[in-house]
Order: structure tokens, then sequence, then C-alpha cells
């Protein structure tokens, strides 16, 4: 017997890396040393920074994927992979500098782990940083065939005198929130069930999703929020603090950047929710206390800005094509999120 047929494919893992070679050196900044195929990447740090200080996170895409799989549709998926990284790392204030990447499989199946490269590859390039590296396994008789897991690993940096800890923040700013483009990468268990529980299919197109089949429709692409957010950064918008909006909805993200002593008020009126949102919540009989827990319920990104910025904060993000909202202030408090309705 051999590793192949063990169910491992050495030969099918050379021919994969090769046909990823150019969506991975499409991302590549200059500080990347190294070339594709080593034991580690190579990032040499950006110049210009005093004290430069390293941020990381790292993430999934979770059973979003079980979506992507039984409409064998993966191209999207890699951005919801990168996204879920660089804008966890962006409320500090960091610039995401480089990704890795981490596929398992039963059984390696190039075309389709390809067209999930490619979408790391897109998400690299719209949050500026450079997909280093990454490792594919093929693990036979842990997956089924044609399922697949990612998870993803990102690096930024942030000037150390400026990074955003809370500890800027004061009662009085405003809550400026940034839309979303959908359900993005949380809540898709629930999603599931009360699609699956229904014997609802993923081409049906209900009314109030104006022609979009729920595949479609879920399967959009986490918002990357980085370059115009950064942009923000470096222009005259004096940003306190930051929230990414995933599990746990607002009332456990929004909370998270605050100074001691503050809670956020927010108005559930004072923006629009996305009609996905409304449909999930009647189709599966979900109350509102249990959609804003599980949801981003149409804002992906939160700011804490100075009031008299508030505006111009709005309008400033508003001409780079991302709709956004005054949903609320900052107020004494426990650190948690207070309703106005």
């Amino acid at each position: 017997m051999d590793y192949k047929e063990a169910g491992v494919d050495i030969e099918a893992g050379r021919s994969f890396v090769e046909r990823i070679r150019q969506d991975v050196q499409s991302t590549y900044r200059p500080e990347v040393l190294s070339p594709l195929g080593g034991f580690g990447g190579y990032f040499q740090l950006p110049s210009g920074y005093r004290q430069p200080v390293l941020v990381s996170g790292t993430d999934g895409v979770g059973t979003k994927l079980k979506i992507a799989q039984e409409l064998n549709r993966h191209d999207m998926v890699g951005i919801d992979l990168v996204a879920m990284c660089v804008n966890d790392i962006l409320t500090s204030g960091a610039e995401p500098l480089f990704f890795l990447d981490y596929l398992a499989t039963g059984k390696l199946n190039e075309q389709q782990l390809a067209e999930v490269v490619r979408g790391i590859a897109e998400g690299c390039r719209q949050s500026g940083c450079a997909l280093l590296g990454g490792e594919t396994a093929e693990m036979p008789g842990f997956y089924q065939l044609g399922e697949y897991d990612i998870a993803g690993f990102c690096v930024g940096v942030a000037e150390k005198s400026q990074l955003l800890d809370g500890s800027q923040v004061q009662v009085g700013d405003r809550a400026i929130g940034l839309a979303s483009r959908g359900v993005h990468s949380n809540g898709f268990s629930l999603v599931r069930k009360i699609i699956t529980s229904k014997g609802l299919a993923w081409d049906y197109r209900p009314e109030l999703l104006a022609g979009k089949s729920l595949g479609e429709e879920l399967l959009a692409p986490t918002r990357i929020y980085v370059k115009p957010v950064l942009e923000a950064l470096r222009s005259q918008i004096a940003i306190h603090a930051m929230a990414h909006i995933t599990g746990g909805g607002l009332p456990e993200n929004l909370p998270r950047c605050l100074n001691k002593g503050q809670s956020v008020l927010v108005n559930l009126s004072s923006w629009d929710v996305p009609p996905i949102f409304r449909w999930l919540a009647e189709v599966g009989e979900v109350n509102n206390e249990a959609m804003l827990e599980t949801f981003n319920m149409g804002i992906g990104f939160v700011l804490i800005v100075p009031p008299e910025q508030a505006e111009s904060t709005i309008s400033w993000f508003e001409s780079t094509g991302i709709k956004a909202y005054a949903i609320g202030e900052v107020i004494e408090g426990t650190g948690n999120l207070a309703i106005d309705k």
C-alpha cells in the first residue's frame, strides 16, 4: 500500500499549489520577502512606524460553508474568511499586513479549493494585505466527500500611540453604523434551521427579496471595511473606537469597544434593516431580541466619534459607497447595550 491508496494524493497537492500560485502572488505587497512554497512566509515590517505594534486575529466562516458546498459555489466564502479576520484587527486601528489560510478536506478537489483560494486572494486584495502562505490538509475519513473547512489568520500593524483600546471614548460620543452586506458570516446555524424546517430549497425566491434566491442572498460575502476606514483614520475624522458586528450582534460586540463605566444607547429604528432579516424573523418566528443577539441586522461595523463629527463621518463614508447611520450615543453605564425604542 502507499499514501495514495490511503486517500492522500501528494501529486494532486503539488498540482494544487501550482494552480493557485498566480492568485496568491497577485496579493503580494513590497514587504513580502519569500516565494510561495517555503516552510514559512517572510514579511518585512513597513517603514515609517516609530513604535510598531503587531495586531493578530483568527477566525473561520462557520456553517455558511454548508450552503456553499450544497450549491457548489466556493468563490465568495474565501472573501468571508479574510473579512472576518481583517475587520476584527481593524477595530484597533491596525493596517492588515499579511494573511494565512488553513484548508482541510477529505479528498482534495483542485477546482473546488482553487475557487476558495481565489476568493481568499480577492479578500486580501480588497483589504490590501498579502496572502503570505497557507496549509492544505487532505484528511480522508474525517470529512465527507465534497466537504471542507477553512480557517484564517491575519497580522496587522499599528502605531502604539494610536492604538484604539476604548480609553479615547467619551460620554456623549456618537455611534455611526456602517451598513452590512446582509447576513455576512454569523447566525447560519439558525438560518439553516429555519430554511430546512420549512422544507425550502436554496433556489427559492421569496417575494421580499425582490427576485433573489435564498442562496444568492445568503452567500453574499462579508463586507470588508479596511480601506475606507483606514483612509478615514488618516483624514480629519477623529475615530475614538470601532466594533466589528459579528456573532452576538450589536448587544455583544458594540460594548467591547467602550471605556469603563460606559454603555451605548442605540435607536433600533435609526437604520434600514435589510429584507433578509425581516424574512428570517417572519418565517422562523424569531423574536426581536433573538434576532438582535444572533445577526448584525444590517450594521456590520460601528465607529465611535465625537458628536460634532457625526454628520461629516456619515457623509464621508457615503461618499465611498457605504451607507452610514447615526445609530446611538455613548452614555454612562455598566458596559451594556441600552435600547431606545
